[in-house]
């Protein structure tokens, strides 16, 4: 009987392939994996990779769950590595990301789903998060891209006032995502160069240059500590890696005629945010991220052919997917459009 549900299991792949990334996730991670198994939504195979973590304890949660396949790293291969990993031993036909320190509403995948068979023509959905712990506190609405090139989650830390609509947003949030997966792996997945914090910008811009929309669904709704693995949202590991990533995304994805724009307002807005009393302790860190982004900037511009090669959306399109208004990016306000009309 074993073999034969084996036989089955191999002859009918799961619809969805979630995938829970862990490293030293601890209580979290028992949250996550709780909220995931009471989705309503069951037609889904659920991936947790340990990414090496120092404490066992993230392995051991994991074997909580039957249900789960645990995936343990002799290293630690970044929420990059273990992303695309995850992406290549899944057997869903979409890839669903989930943060360990997110916990599900049950009918969240469901939403998701139900939203991909709405629009078939869309590869790529996000989810609606709140701040956990903190009712009414949004965590994000998807991800915008400003014309300084500094990313930032829409809506982030603003009351939740009824801005989640459905429509197209710059990307998917890396914290709860479905993606095709097919369509994941033949864009390179995530840049493992990135190793953490902002792969996701990385990937959805990749995205939009290929003329394949994100849509934000309001209705599927995690809700997210977050940096719970990293130390906080200001520890050195994010604040270091997140200015470093920041300039590679615009290296290798932002079009040739925005490049002479974007790059002085992206270094002129850098310096506004860090010259700001609380941000000062890390000015030194800012320093030494600034020149490893410079200094790995020949790597990105390799990168930036072949990522260009593939591009199908002008000029145009990729202006209006970024705000250009300074008060989205100093307010963190969602920008959600409504779905285009695709070829």
């Amino acid at each position: 009987m074993a073999q034969q549900d084996d036989e089955d299991k191999a002859e009918h792949p799961p619809q969805v392939t979630v995938c829970v990334i862990a490293y030293n996730s601890g209580p979290t991670l028992r949250t996550c994996l709780q909220r995931l198994a009471a989705q309503t939504f069951r037609d889904f195979e659920a991936l947790v990779i340990d990414n090496d973590s120092p404490d066992p304890g993230d392995a051991a949660i994991a074997a909580e769950f039957p249900w789960v396949r645990l995936i343990r790293n002799a290293k630690n291969l970044g929420f990059t590595g273990a992303g695309n990993q995850g992406a290549r031993e899944g057997r869903g036909c979409w890839y669903v990301l989930l943060n360990p320190d997110a916990y599900a509403e049950p009918d969240w995948l469901a939403k998701l789903v139900e939203a991909a068979g709405r629009h078939p023509q869309v590869s790529s959905f996000t989810s609606r998060q709140m701040v956990e712990g903190e009712p009414g506190l949004l965590d994000g609405l998807g991800d915008v891209m400003s014309i300084t090139g500094i990313p930032y989650r829409g809506g982030y830390l603003n009351p939740d006032q009824g801005q989640a609509r459905e429509g197209e947003v710059f990307s998917p949030c890396g914290a709860a995502m479905m993606i095709d997966r097919q369509l994941f792996l033949e864009l390179g997945g995530f840049d493992e160069d990135f190793f953490c914090y902002g792969e996701d910008v990385d990937l959805g811009y990749r995205l939009q240059l290929a003329g394949e929309p994100t849509l934000l669904v309001p209705d599927a709704t995690i809700h997210h500590v977050g940096s719970a693995s990293s130390g906080g949202r200001k520890s050195e590991f994010a604040v270091f890696h997140g200015t470093r990533n920041r300039f590679w995304v615009l290296f290798k994805n932002t079009p040739a005629l925005l490049l002479p724009l974007v790059v002085p307002l992206h270094l002129a807005s850098l310096v506004l945010i860090y010259l700001k009393k609380d941000n000062r302790p890390h000015i030194r860190l800012i320093l030494r991220a600034v020149a490893a982004a410079f200094a790995g900037a020949p790597k990105m511009f390799r990168s930036r052919a072949a990522v260009q090669r593939r591009r199908k959306a002008g000029l145009g399109e990729i202006s209006r997917a970024m705000t250009w208004n300074p008060r989205d990016l100093s307010g963190r306000r969602p920008v959600i459009r409504p779905l285009r009309a695709l070829r």
